[in-house]
């Protein structure tokens, strides 16, 4: 980046300042929260007794909800988003394109004297009639085959959204087609959290419980960087693929350790409270925001939700996070992988299940040791991520995420469970046969006497873990910062579905035998345990070692989304999903098919984004370089002189550039392969131009460090990461 831009950004920096961003008005978080929703106390405010009770009824017990009480509701709905200053309401939903989806219509309708009035009907509140061929769809819909529906999710309450000078209502809704397949990623979402429930509750059953209905809860914590917008708007591939495909390493880069936790800057911290209240209007419940490791690297967390709301909220999120960005002159970057030789972004999902009576099935309680329903669900888990680790690989398979899975700050590609020593000492004792475990928490002293003695979790945390027990949750950590979060859970679902019918059909058969409950599940849990101890792994996941003891475990370990997709249409997991009423084979193989179709598109575009920088950027710097080098060469020689050393640097630059030109040429060649069948595609982009594309940056980045600032065409790592 030339010296005369970077002394324009850089002012533009140093000028900047948080005076008036923020809309004037009660910025007190309390009387913020759920402003802008239409939520339970406002429908029950509005809302005819019946119609409201009629409506919980739908949303805790999953009744139908008839035509009189949705023309009630969209009556009450309207009247509260006119108040707002709505004009407009949108359907929002969630296609397979991996953001989300609206189209607005007016409330208004003109009347015969030429005026208009605002209508909104349950018609209209209840479908929507969105085109259905422009989206992914994995050839369910042909461009001739357009009908597609929306239909209101009641669980997820209604919004307004402030964007523009506009206040347009938000209606989360699922999206179906015109054949009643799911074009979206709520439909499946809600259909896996039924088939959970009725499963969890067969289980619950047994021990007595009078629990109706369990459902999925999650608390996904987002990362995230920020840079200065100057700089990003300068980074054609920061722009089109949310990723530098070249950027040489910096002097300093994240190896200080002083960024995490550290103090926020006041523009990074302006820009989070902005955005946090933002989210507070529309009920988002954002908790928690710190520096993450990386430079310019951040974490907002929110806490637990069904999971089909924090769903809707974690999209709205990171689409919040995206608009409030630019009010502060700063660019946020979601992708899994935007700086090379620092942390990529995560999304850990904190996961879940509670039942209807508020009690969370995976805490263990006061004493974990004789709670035998905890372990029950525990173990549950834990058979399902073994049994099931094909599926959950394939529900974060990204070529985004290929670039953060195995790094040294993620966890690996290989699926495995982090119990804690005394989860972990309970099961190994109960595989024996019962005995109890002597591993308690306790208490931490930390040698200071002004500090409190501090109560010790029954384990320690384990951040190399890809899926690991926190306390009362598992939290898969290999979930990326910039998928939604619906795949995962899904995958989750359904694989925990399946091991909890497996469980309540062998404690039913032991019970109908005459057995207690108790002695059923001490009978059951060895047998779970003892199958499933292969995926435990309390260890450090980064090391080779593990690999290796992975390997001999018999785990999986399928490096690149290209090895992980197929794990989606196996039989066995197409049989899972339709026998639990998910996805059916169809609707599997459509997403298996947009999922590869992504990952040749992402690596296509990030091909041809390299070629043209290395040709239009690169490497004319390169030859003007090379020119004044030369120059300087020759005039040395023509004085009498000697220039040994300006000779090596001339030939080093030359060296290097006719480098940079043959491999911008073979990876241009490698992006002309053409192929009928998607899936070969998929395998020729890994196997010829990822490894093209990594040798191609070696060579910009080798330029870059021996070029002169003023000539560098590019924002630089030094400059995106840490001038703030």
């Amino acid at each position: 980046m030339g010296s005369a831009v970077l002394g324009e950004a850089i002012g533009a920096i140093r000028d900047w300042s948080v005076v008036n961003k923020k809309e004037p008005g009660d910025t007190r978080a309390a009387n913020l929260f759920g402003s802008l929703v239409f939520n339970d106390a406002e429908q029950e405010k509005r809302l005819p007794k019946p119609v409201y009770h009629a409506l919980r009824r739908t949303v805790t017990q999953g009744e139908a909800l008839d035509a009189s009480v949705a023309d009630a509701v969209a009556s009450a709905l309207k009247d509260w988003a006119v108040e707002h200053g709505a004009t407009h309401y949108t359907h929002w939903f969630q296609p397979l394109t991996g953001i989300t989806a609206e189209k607005h219509d007016s409330f208004l309708n003109p009347t015969t004297n030429g005026k208009a009035v605002a209508e909104f009907s349950g018609k209209e509140l209840v479908k929507g009639e969105p085109d259905a061929s422009s989206f992914p769809s994995g050839g369910m819909r042909s461009t001739f085959e357009a009908r597609g529906y929306t239909a209101w999710d009641p669980t997820s309450p209604p919004w307004l959204l402030k964007a523009g000078g506009a206040v347009t209502l938000v209606i989360p809704t699922a999206f179906v087609s015109w054949t009643g397949e799911a074009l979206d990623k709520k439909t499946p979402l809600l259909r896996s959290m039924e088939a959970l429930s009725k499963q969890a509750v067969r289980v619950l059953k047994l021990f007595g419980s009078t629990a109706e209905r369990v459902v999925t809860t999650c608390g996904p914590e987002q990362e995230y960087f920020l840079i200065d917008r100057y700089f990003y708007l300068s980074r054609p591939d920061l722009i089109n693929a949310g990723r530098t495909l070249f950027g040489a390493k910096p002097p300093k880069g994240q190896e200080l350790e002083d960024q995490y936790f550290g103090a926020i800057a006041d523009r990074a911290m302006a820009f989070m409270s902005d955005v946090e209240t933002e989210l507070y209007k529309v009920g988002v419940p954002v908790k928690t925001r710190h520096n993450e490791v990386a430079p310019s690297q951040y974490e907002i967390a929110p806490v637990f939700e069904n999971a089909n709301l924090a769903t809707d909220h974690q999209m709205m999120t990171m689409e919040t996070m995206r608009r409030t960005a630019p009010k502060y002159g700063l660019a946020c970057l979601l992708h899994e992988k935007p700086f090379a030789g620092v942390n990529g972004s995560g999304k850990h999902l904190n996961w879940s299940m509670s039942d209807d009576e508020g009690h969370n099935l995976l805490s263990p309680g006061a004493n974990p040791h004789d709670n035998i329903q905890f372990l029950v669900f525990c173990a549950a888990v834990l058979r399902a991520v073994n049994k099931w680790q094909g599926l959950l690989r394939a529900s974060i398979a990204s070529a985004g995420n290929d670039h953060r899975l195995g790094a040294n700050e993620a966890p690996p590609a290989i699926l495995s469970v982090f119990l804690g020593d005394m989860l972990t000492d309970i099961f190994e004792q109960i595989e024996k046969g019962g005995a109890k475990s002597t591993k308690h928490g306790g208490t931490l002293d930390t040698g200071v006497m002004v500090l409190p003695k501090l109560p010790r979790d029954a384990g320690d945390r384990n951040r190399t873990s890809p899926f690991a027990f926190t306390g009362n949750k598992f939290e898969f950590r290999a979930v990326s910062s910039n998928q939604s979060i619906a795949y995962p859970n899904i995958a989750l679902n359904v694989a925990v579905t399946e091991s909890l019918d497996y469980i309540a059909t062998e404690l039913e058969k032991a019970v109908k035998g005459g057995k207690k409950i108790e002695q059923a599940a001490a009978a059951l849990l060895p047998k779970v345990i003892k199958e499933n101890k292969r995926i435990i792994f309390n260890g450090n996941n980064y090391s080779a070692e593990w690999e290796k003891e992975a390997g001999k475990r018999g785990l999986l370990n399928q490096k690149n989304t290209v090895d992980a997709l197929p794990n989606l249409i196996a039989q066995e997991v197409v049989d899972i999903f339709e026998k639990y009423k998910v996805l059916n084979g169809r609707e599997l193989h459509a997403r298996y098919d947009v999922m590869v179709e992504t990952y040749n598109k992402t690596i296509n575009v990030e091909g041809q984004l390299m070629v043209l920088l290395a040709n239009r950027y690169i490497l004319p710097a390169a030859l003007e370089y090379q020119k004044q080098v030369a120059q300087s060469v020759a005039a040395v020689k023509s004085a009498g002189g000697k220039s040994t050393e300006s000779k090596k640097v001339l030939d080093q630059v030359i060296k290097l550039t006719d480098e940079l030109k043959r491999r911008t040429d073979k990876l241009q060649k490698g992006l002309e392969h053409e192929s009928a069948s998607a899936d070969k595609h998929a395998k020729h982009f890994r196997d010829a131009v990822v490894p093209a594309m990594a040798s191609l940056r070696e060579s910009g980045d080798a330029l870059e460090s021996i070029i002169p600032h003023e000539l560098w065409p590019l924002a630089t790592y030094r400059e995106m990461l840490f001038i703030k």
